[in-house]
């Protein structure tokens, strides 16, 4: 990993979050993709792959929690942090920016519990 003004830079198979660690802050990403994994005992599971403007670690904007996935540069990804003060700020700038995140949250609900069934 690799940090710099614009976000930071991941090599392909780094870890980008962790699960289990604690969270606090939202990732989107700029350049490249990523795959999510949860991680169920000594099973790995792969839920799905994030490219360009995606975002993931929303849940650590509202909760103090731990990570429920562990996310990993597939290839080269540059990916830019966003605190929650910074969000708090960036969405009374632009409010649709709340209900794009909740939109895209209650997505990912879903078609988890898709895959549960």
């Amino acid at each position: 990993m690799k940090n710099n003004t614009l976000g930071l830079q991941f090599n392909d198979g780094d870890t980008i979050i962790q699960q289990g660690e604690e969270g606090h802050c939202l990732f989107v990403i700029q350049e490249g993709k990523v795959g999510v994994f949860h991680h169920n005992g000594e099973k790995e599971i792969k839920l799905t792959e994030l490219g360009q403007t995606d975002f993931f670690g929303e849940m650590g904007l509202f909760e103090k929690d731990v990570r429920s996935c562990t996310v990993r540069a597939i290839g080269d990804a540059k990916v830019l942090t966003i605190d929650k003060k910074n969000f708090y700020k960036t969405i009374q700038q632009d409010p649709s920016l709340a209900y794009r995140l909740l939109e895209k949250m209650s997505k990912r609900l879903r078609d988890t519990n898709k895959m549960l069934e």
